[in-house]
């Protein structure tokens, strides 16, 4: 791609020259001391930008390409247009000069245009345009930020130092929900808070705890004091929080009493950490995982140091790298300090994965690549080269962990996930070849089932059977309205084109698929594994599917077509067209 500037330009000179590059573009007169020659017509892209709640225009808005060549304001009525002078296809202009501007003076096509103003969320790329004598009309739709705003008091109405509020969102990664940090902030010194920028969808609220204003200025003897979290509404841990539901534009109105309570000192002795550089410690109510509560880590010591309030905890705690280890507590508070308990480090295990490959026809496997094991390079000739497993967290609330199955020795097929800490997983696989029909742990059907890993990285072996007999399925999609050939290949629009889901059941043993559709609106042969799909076509990716939950699918059953697939089967299929915008 051409560059209009200098890469060690300043962004004030960037904005400057790109203002300067347009006004040349539109106003027919010429600019500066080089004047360049009048185009024998013109095209344009011209459209408006609109609210997607209310669908009112949006005036003031900036409209721009993603590659910077374009940009503009739009007027009270929310329209923009961008005028193009056309020159001819000769690579120099008719003076014989050739100069970075003649960019502007070619036709071609536009990769997308964006909006943005404060108070919206930045708009989606729009598929890619083409300039057209006349103009081509392009709609951009903005999204009004959602807000949760309110005060936080407490119940002496004393006033304090900041305090720390979390935002949490819930977030569908691989088909599954999981809450996710959406954000923090402080109060101000009157209590109050605000969270903006949100887009819609389920958040919960909290506070951090606070600690009474400077505690060691006080006698050391005399009891310490502080606010324990409080989950919104008034919930004494995470998973009691209400889910705060916040639509396109809303505003949320979340007010919070804080309670003070007695806190008392907590020490707990870490065994097996001195080589840690560091370790980390996760403090939740027993039983709900969550966040609110913390300790500290005193590495000279070897000790787990803080304040808690009467209750019970699970403390964890987790050191990383190659030589990583994990340890879990359970405590109670109760109206005195903790002293004289002691944590134990386990080094974290390695879970076995045996693969069994039941292919019906053969495959080359020439030139496997290379895996780094323990500092060596080793080549990989067995299933680790079309198949790729890993695992992360099977919690409602945690942080993130996950670790890849990766040859474990000089073996062809010997393989493990190492360095596992104790938790619950979920498994996901993506194979080249063929499709993975079963995968156990035990009695654990992993594709249903979180794997269970205790510590030390206790779990049966992962078993997988590889199989190649699948069926084939294709298909047309009625219902599109527009072309999606302006959209099909071309980099960066595949978040606007049409996506099919191929969602098994609980009870099936299909395994979900993600399938493209041409720019002809048509998909496939697309492999699947033998069982049971619903059919989905969308009009665009949906990343917040939760298609591992029936309870959501539920929704959709009537909108897609249920098929039974069966190895050497072929099937073709006409799929309704199911909009965004009109999701159960």
């Amino acid at each position: 791609m051409a560059r209009l500037f200098h890469p060690r330009c300043p962004l004030g000179s960037i904005a400057s020259a790109l203002l300067l590059c347009v006004l040349c573009v539109i106003a027919r007169p010429t600019c500066g001391q080089n004047p360049q020659p009048e185009s024998k017509s013109a095209d344009s892209i011209h459209g408006t930008v609109i609210n997607s709640v209310t669908h009112e225009p949006i005036g003031r808005a900036l409209v721009y390409s993603p590659d910077n060549r374009l940009a503009a304001m739009t007027d009270s009525e929310g329209h923009f247009e961008f005028t193009l002078a056309r020159s001819d296809n000769n690579d120099n202009t008719s003076d014989g000069s050739s100069s970075a501007n003649k960019l502007w003076y070619r036709r071609a096509n536009i990769f997308g245009l964006m909006a943005r103003k404060p108070g919206f969320i930045e708009g989606r790329v729009t598929p890619t345009v083409q300039p057209e004598a006349g103009g081509k009309e392009v709609v951009l739709s903005l999204t009004p930020e959602s807000l949760v705003i309110g005060r936080v008091v407490l119940s002496n109405a004393e006033a304090s130092d900041p305090i720390q509020l979390e935002l949490y969102r819930r977030q569908v990664l691989e088909g599954r929900a999981h809450w996710v940090l959406a954000g923090s902030t402080s109060t101000k010194s009157n209590g109050e808070f605000r969270f903006a920028e949100l887009p819609a969808g389920s958040y919960k609220l909290l506070t951090r705890e606070l600690m009474d204003r400077d505690p060691l200025a006080s006698d050391p003897k005399s009891q310490i004091y502080g606010y324990p979290p409080v989950y919104f509404p008034n919930a004494t841990d995470f998973a009691g929080g209400q889910a705060i539901q916040l639509a396109a534009g809303q505003v949320f109105q979340a007010d919070i009493s804080l309670v003070r309570h007695a806190y008392y000192p907590v020490k707990v002795a870490v065994a097996n950490s001195a080589s840690a550089p560091a370790i980390s410690i996760v403090v939740s109510v027993q039983g709900h995982r969550g966040p609110g509560y913390a300790l500290g880590y005193n590495h000279r010591e070897q000790m787990i140091e803080g304040l808690l309030p009467n209750g019970n905890y699970t403390l964890e705690a987790s050191s990383f790298g190659p030589n990583g280890a994990s340890g879990v507590l359970n405590i109670s508070v109760k109206s005195a300090p903790v002293e004289g308990v002691r944590m134990t480090l386990v080094p974290n295990g390695s879970i076995g994965v045996n693969i069994k490959e039941e292919f019906t026809s053969t495959e080359d496997t020439s030139g496997p690549p290379a895996f780094a094991v323990d500092g060596r390079r080793i080549a990989v000739h067995g299933p680790a080269r079309y198949l790729i497993l890993h695992i992360d967290s099977g919690e409602d609330f945690g942080q993130e962990r996950s670790a890849w199955m990766r040859p474990h020795s000089d073996q062809e097929d010997s393989f493990a996930i190492e360095g596992v800490q104790p938790g619950r997983y979920w498994v996901h696989t993506n194979s080249s070849r063929g499709f993975v029909a079963s995968i156990t742990a035990g009695t654990t059907d992993l594709r249903h089932q979180p794997l269970v890993v205790g510590v030390g990285g206790s779990s049966s072996p992962i078993e997988v059977t590889m199989r190649d007999a699948g069926g084939d399925v294709d298909g047309t999609i009625d219902g599109v309205v527009t072309p999606l050939n302006e959209t099909a290949g071309v980099a960066g629009s595949s978040d606007n084109s049409p996506h099919v889901y191929f969602v098994p059941p609980p009870d099936s043993s299909g395994e979900f698929r993600d399938v493209w559709v041409s720019g002809e609106g048509k998909f496939g042969p697309q492999q699947l594994p033998p069982g049971t799909y619903l059919a989905l076509a969308f009009d665009r990716p949906q990343p917040e599917l939760e298609y591992d939950n029936p309870e959501t699918m539920r929704a959709y059953e009537e909108r897609g077509q249920l098929i039974r697939v069966t190895a050497g089967q072929k099937e073709h299929l006409h799929l309704q067209l199911i909009s965004t915008n009109e999701k159960p």
